[in-house]
């Protein structure tokens, strides 16, 4: 049996050879992935974003148990920003996130951000679709945090939770990154921390004024200690009440056409900077091309112009094998 067939089988230990193979975006990886295409789209995507030392792990942990016991069975893809076996100030939330995984219905998988700016790794949405063609009903996306440009993560997903923490300074950047008006729930963490109320109260008057036409859905502001329990049952009604917003009339539709748009771009740049920068690509041609645009002699437009036009005729349609 082949991994892809043992994926549909069920079986984790094919799931988690083939998820090695997706990250290293090999041909194996590739190849699994789109066997296992015309099985996916029905899993519900949850992304879980917000600043370093928000609670992120420790809350997805909570939900994962409350998920559980809902009867979802929960794949989760959590991005680290230093190395694939987790590091630093994450270290200790990723370990208690990672004890979910010896439980029936659970799959959790860390990876690398492996340089990528936006929040996410480069095999993220590989992931997902791996994941959800095995079967699991909820799959949690962990981004690596937010920042003036780290919204990618709202581009992949069905639904996304902002999570925010009191005293960590990080509303007025809210507004300057736009992930606001990317949020679909949004979660004082630490409640119990003094300013958690006045916190939760200026984020509710920032949805308010948001410019997003959220049509009849108006983002929850929700309280929560994860390291407690507290409010998690809250968050999960909210996750699972927006998905089933997003599927009347055809808002799931759109929001996961804008998903393939973006999925479709980020493959089309990584394949570019894959042959740009492999040692073929490092020819007489392409070494006079970037001598000339060092010497202002041709812009970085008309080079680029130059190698694309020589990529298209030079190779065959390869499909899957790019």
């Amino acid at each position: 049996m082949g991994l892809a067939d043992g994926v549909l089988a069920g079986s984790q230990r094919a799931l988690a050879r083939l998820a090695t193979h997706v990250e290293n975006d090999d041909d194996v990886g590739r190849a699994g992935l789109l066997k296992l295409f015309p099985h996916t789209g029905r899993a519900h995507v949850v992304g879980v974003t917000g600043p370093p030392g928000a609670g992120k792990s420790t809350l997805i942990s909570a939900l994962i148990g409350t998920l559980l016991e809902r009867r979802f069975t929960v794949g989760v893809v959590a991005i680290d920003p230093t190395s694939p076996f987790s590091g630093g100030a994450t270290l200790g939330d990723r370990i208690r996130m990672l004890e979910r995984q010896s439980f029936p219905g659970v799959f959790i998988r860390s990876m690398a951000s492996r340089g990528r700016t936006g929040g996410l790794a480069p095999a993220t949405a590989g992931m997902i679709h791996l994941l959800d063609a095995g079967g699991y009903d909820v799959i949690l996306v962990e981004t690596v945090g937010v920042g003036q440009e780290q919204v990618d993560i709202g581009c992949l997903v069905d639904t996304l939770v902002l999570i925010q923490v009191p005293g960590s300074g990080d509303a007025v950047q809210l507004l300057k990154a736009g992930v606001l008006e990317f949020a679909d729930v949004i979660v004082v963490n630490k409640a119990d921390l003094v300013g958690a109320e006045d916190l939760a109260r200026g984020l509710r008057s920032m949805v308010t004024a948001s410019p997003r036409d959220r049509g009849d859905w108006s983002p929850p502001v929700l309280r929560c200690s994860a390291t407690k329990g507290e409010g998690i049952p809250q968050l999960a009604d909210a996750v699972i009440d927006h998905f089933a917003f997003l599927k009347t009339d055809d808002r799931l539709q759109r929001r996961r056409r804008a998903a393939a748009k973006s999925e479709i771009v980020d493959r089309v740049n990584a394949v570019i900077a894959r042959r740009f920068s492999s040692a073929d690509a490092r020819d007489d041609l392409t070494d006079r091309l970037v001598d000339d645009v060092a010497q202002r002699r041709m812009t970085s437009f008309a080079a680029a112009r130059i190698l694309l036009d020589r990529w298209r005729s030079s190779e065959p349609n390869t499909g899957e094998s790019s």
